[in-house]
This record gives C-alpha cells, sequence and structure tokens, in this order.
C-alpha cells in the first residue's frame, strides 16, 4: 500500500465521529388541515388533473367528456369494462399493450404530500399496463387519501398483493438537454377522480 494512501486513511480513522444511540422511535406525521384537499393541490402542482366526484357514473360521463372517441382503451375498473375496447384477459404478452390509449385503473391508497396512488398488480391486471398507455386514469376514494409516505407504508401488505407500485405523473423528464419531455417513461396524461 502506497505511503500516501495509508497516510490518507490514518486520517479518516482519527477524525471519526463518535457514534449516536439511534432513536427509540420515529415519528412522521404531516399536520394538514385537509388531506383531500392538499391531495389535490399536490397533483396539479406535477401537472396531474384531478376531480372530486359522487360516483362512478359521474366518472363514466367525465371520460366520454375528456377522451371522446378514444380507441384502445383498456379498463380494469369491474363496473367500467363497459368503457373498454380491449380484452385484457385475452392479452398473454405486454408488448400487445403498446397500442394502448387508454387505461382507467383503480388504485388502493393516495399520499397527500406527493400526489402518487399505490397500483397494485391485483388493480393493474398487467404490470406494463399503466406504463406504456398514452393516457392514465386512477381513480381513488377520498377516505383512502393518507398525509404521507410513511402513512400509506404503514397500511401496504404486500405479502397480501404482490407487486405494486407509487404512481404520479403524467411521466416527465428534464435530464434531456435540460428540456421537458412529458410522456418520457410512461403516460403522457394522468386525471385522477377521487370518490367523495
Amino acid at each position: 500500500m502506497s505511503t500516501s494512501r495509508e497516510s490518507i486513511l490514518n486520517a479518516i480513522r482519527k477524525n471519526k465521529p463518535d457514534l449516536l444511540p439511534l432513536p427509540d422511535q420515529f415519528t412522521f406525521e404531516s399536520n394538514y388541515p385537509d388531506v383531500l384537499e392538499q391531495y389535490q393541490q399536490t397533483l396539479q402542482m406535477i401537472g396531474g388533473m384531478v376531480e372530486v366526484v359522487p360516483d362512478l357514473p359521474t366518472i363514466s360521463q367525465r371520460i366520454g367528456e375528456l377522451f371522446p372517441n378514444f380507441k384502445e382503451v383498456a379498463v380494469t375498473v369491474p363496473d367500467l369494462t363497459y368503457l373498454a375496447d380491449l380484452n385484457l384477459e385475452s392479452v398473454t404478452d405486454p408488448h400487445e399493450l403498446e397500442d394502448v390509449n387508454l387505461a382507467i385503473i383503480p388504485g388502493r391508497y393516495g399520499v397527500a404530500e406527493n400526489g402518487a396512488i399505490w397500483v397494485t398488480e391485483q388493480e393493474m391486471k398487467h404490470r406494463a399496463l399503466p406504463f406504456i398507455t398514452q393516457h392514465l386514469v386512477l381513480i381513488i376514494r377520498a377516505e383512502t387519501i393518507v398525509p404521507n409516505m410513511h402513512e400509506a407504508y404503514r397500511r401496504i401488505q404486500v405479502d397480501e398483493t404482490g407487486f405494486g407500485t407509487f404512481i404520479a405523473g403524467p411521466s416527465k423528464t428534464a435530464d434531456i438537454e435540460q428540456s421537458l419531455v412529458v410522456g418520457a417513461h410512461g403516460a403522457r396524461s394522468l386525471v385522477v377522480f377521487i370518490i367523495k
């Protein structure tokens, strides 16, 4: 070992900080006066659209208004399957989803601090669906919105659901020549309907 390397390592060893005890417990609280309002503000800030609606028929009507004459529509919400023109049960290879224009999927939990929605493989039917679609509609219930990720993780039971992911969108990146590209890694638009 070279002497300069040894002298650097010795200097590091001499200047190590004292070990500190770990705290007994962590508390991560978010005190939003209204988590529903906070969720809406956060999602809009990151480019998503959010609407609070009373029921599924209202969602069906709004989807017709927002996405008129859309073809290649995939739906995993049991009560809205009549909006689909794709049969997801017959899909055996995710590459078959490459032409999906609109996917309508239920979510489990919304997170007010970052606008994310937890979606499991059970809701997606195919892991690629929410990422390969051009436009994504997620549906959650107002009572499932939690203040922060810590609370969301407390509720998630991965051993029961398997694969899951948090989705907040629409997908975007500004890594390429510092130019904002929407839809780079997923859906170009995200609409979240919250049933209250």
